[in-house]
């Protein structure tokens, strides 16, 4: 199973461009795992600048109709030859390092991209060839730069001069290199063959410690001892396993490349493993799961083979599950979460400060003479209170 490019990946990296892939003009897709390059050709047609670095690409296809493509950069793939390019008419920087390029003579299909200014070809097995530089100097006249040094126009009139004599040590030794990866195919098929079978059997020999099938009679104690022996040789398999893969001398090629991603993504994947009437039953998970609390148990009522295995919960799913329960419950959150809070408010004291009464700022003036006597609004005079010694005496005329 290969990794391509997704519609989902794709945009997903077009947040700059609002998620929108059809005007989408520059994208990186690098450290994606991807193994075949294919459909931005139909999604993407104004892509300028494309980032495909450090991915697991075998070839170069599906970029032919991308006539705005200015800069393609495929560094760190398993790329071969060079090809399909003759399309994007607009190419002006091709950056190809550290790949499998040995078969120099398919520079050649580049003569069609006239705008083709920077060339990177470092990493490469054609880069250890004689005349290596000379040959594709004379070959794409175009060029300015080739590996970051720029071409000087006394060095292309001399490659041009000797180009007939290095064209012909670049064709001996493309054809040595291609001998010798044949042979490196063929014995990285041997290898792979070997490990599948070996795993196979360190596989059965696992499955048959942990079967749940296991037989009703209690073995002897000898038994029991070997067995136990075995499963810890079996636990430990996976150690040695690590150590001899990582401290095996390999051959730097595109399969043992491909076969360090394939090992890395075998460990880190999440599977369950069960044997059922002697037969092994595996089933890769999406999701991270805890084994420590999963089972394997038989229904009662129907026979079949339950296997509970929770998740590894995150933070965020925790939070939102417990909202999905409160909710259930026809709990309200919002007034819960009001009635949680409490605000302190700031009170003012009346006696420190005090504010003017608006309705009484004017007085009411006494109405007299309006109306009838009747309506007219009466004094009310209160009677001064006397003292004690006070003496109403007739005779005597007031002070007023």
């Amino acid at each position: 199973m290969f990794l391509s490019v997704t519609e989902d990946l794709v945009r997903r990296r077009a947040e700059h461009n609002n998620c929108e892939i059809f005007s989408l003009e520059e994208i990186s897709l690098h450290q994606q795992e991807i193994e075949k390059l294919e459909h931005l050709d139909k999604w993407c047609r104004d892509l300028k600048i494309l980032y495909l670095q450090n991915n697991l690409i075998p070839k170069i296809e599906n970029v032919s109709k991308l006539k705005k493509l200015e800069y393609l950069n495929v560094a760190l793939n398993n790329i071969e030859r060079i090809e399909n390019l003759e399309g994007c008419e607009e190419l002006k920087k091709l950056d190809l390092t550290a790949n499998f390029i040995g078969e120099l003579s398919s520079i050649e299909s580049l003569k069609c991209n006239i705008h083709l200014k920077e060339l990177f070809l470092m990493g490469n097995p054609c880069t250890e060839f004689e005349g290596y530089r000379q040959f594709v100097v004379a070959t794409l006249q175009q060029l300015k730069y080739l590996d970051s040094k720029e071409i000087e126009r006394s060095e292309r009139i001399k490659a041009l001069q000797d180009y007939p004599e290095v064209q012909w040590k670049i064709r001996e030794q493309e054809e040595a290199y291609l001998l010798k990866r044949a042979r490196e195919k063929e014995e990285a098929q041997r290898r792979m063959q070997e490990k599948k079978d070996e795993k196979q059997k360190q596989m059965d020999s696992k499955l048959g410690c942990d079967s749940p099938d296991s037989p009703q009679e209690k073995p002897n104690q000898a038994e029991a001892d070997g067995e136990q022996e075995r499963c810890r040789t079996v636990e430990n398999y996976d150690d040695d396993e690590d150590r001899k893969f990582w401290e095996e001398p390999t051959p730097y090629t595109p399969e043992s490349r491909l076969e360090t991603h394939r090992y890395i993504e075998e460990k880190t994947e999440t599977y369950i493993r069960v044997l059922v009437k002697g037969k092994p039953f595996q089933l890769v998970l999406p999701e991270e799961v805890k084994p420590d609390s999963s089972s394997a148990k038989r229904s009662q009522t129907t026979g079949h083979l339950v296997v509970t295995m929770p998740k590894v919960c995150k933070i965020g799913d925790i939070t939102q599950r417990s909202l999905n329960v409160v909710s259930t419950l026809g709990i309200d959150c919002n007034s819960e979460q009001e009635n949680s809070c409490s605000f302190e408010k700031l009170e003012v004291d009346p006696s420190k400060y005090s504010f003017p009464d608006v309705a009484k700022i004017v007085q009411e003036k006494e109405r007299t003479g309006q109306g009838p006597i009747k309506f007219q609004p009466q004094k009310v005079t209160e009677a001064k209170k006397s003292s004690d010694d006070f003496e109403n005496n007739e005779d005597v005329p007031p002070l007023i």
